[in-house]
């Protein structure tokens, strides 16, 4: 391996973890954003498909599932889970810019 290559294996490690790091929370906020239609649309929560949508969904609500508390149920997911993804792609779009910029300064 040259020198070169030496140099330049930290920058794609770190493009390569950029890459991951950006569909790992265009993924989350997928799957938060999907439950939010099935809730909104009021597919059947006995359907395996919901109840594993809702499963996954879930705890990737993480904190904000219950931050605001609107008497609706549906409204109170889409508000919550809504937040949630939101956070997802700008925490995510961070993480990607740092780690961009970690490989550009080799």
């Amino acid at each position: 391996m040259s020198s070169m290559s030496l140099r330049r294996a930290p920058a794609k490690l770190l493009g390569l973890l950029a890459t991951l790091v950006g569909l790992a929370s265009v993924v989350a906020a997928a799957i938060l954003v999907l439950y939010i239609v099935l809730v909104v649309f009021k597919a059947n929560p006995h359907n395996v498909i919901v109840r594993d949508v809702k499963d996954i969904a879930r705890p990737l609500a993480w904190v904000f599932k219950d931050l605001f508390t609107p008497k609706s149920p549906r409204l109170r997911v889409l508000v919550n889970y809504g937040i949630a993804a939101i956070v997802y792609l700008l925490v995510g779009r961070l993480i990607v810019r740092v780690l961009n910029l970690g490989g550009a300064a080799d």
